[in-house]
């Protein structure tokens, strides 16, 4: 289902783990930061609503989408680190630029997902306008950044 007939949002909160114990680093794309910011911010609202402790979630910026992968790799490596969350924004524009880095950074998470066993999560927005950026970062369609946390806490269930 899109995020246009969706609430970011809005989830099932049934059976989570604790996550009193666990330590988060959320990845941080400086660009498109007034996207970023309120999708960051989401995520670590989130968190603590569920249970984290304020000093087990880290914030940590990279320049822009394409290095979260690489952010996510210095991270996830961390044995203390029980989840990475990787906010971004890549908006549609007038080139193709977005196909080439969403592409990159979908693949780059996944594979240091499953190379260090841990949870990667995806909070990378992929709007055509920065309308639709604004929509579901906190706008009418709910937050990217609260999705990608509980996304983080349900697959730390699975462990």
């Amino acid at each position: 289902m899109s995020s246009a007939h969706k609430n970011l949002s809005i989830f099932k909160t049934e059976n989570l783990p604790d996550i009193s114990d666990k330590k988060f680093v959320i990845l941080v794309a400086e660009w498109n930061e007034d996207i970023t910011e309120p999708l960051a911010q989401g995520a670590i609202d989130t968190l603590l609503a569920y249970g984290a402790k304020e000093a087990n979630v880290s914030k940590i910026y990279v320049p822009g989408s394409y290095e979260l992968s690489f952010g996510a790799q210095i991270y996830a490596q961390k044995e203390e680190v029980a989840a990475v969350i990787a906010i971004g924004c890549v908006i549609q524009g007038e080139t193709k630029h977005n196909d080439y880095i969403n592409h990159a950074v979908a693949g780059g998470l996944t594979d240091v997902s499953l190379k260090y066993n841990k949870p990667v999560i995806f909070g990378v927005l992929t709007p055509n306008t920065h309308q639709q950026a604004l929509d579901r970062a906190g706008g009418i369609h709910g937050n990217k950044g609260d999705e990608a946390a509980i996304t983080a806490i349900k697959m730390l269930g699975l462990k």
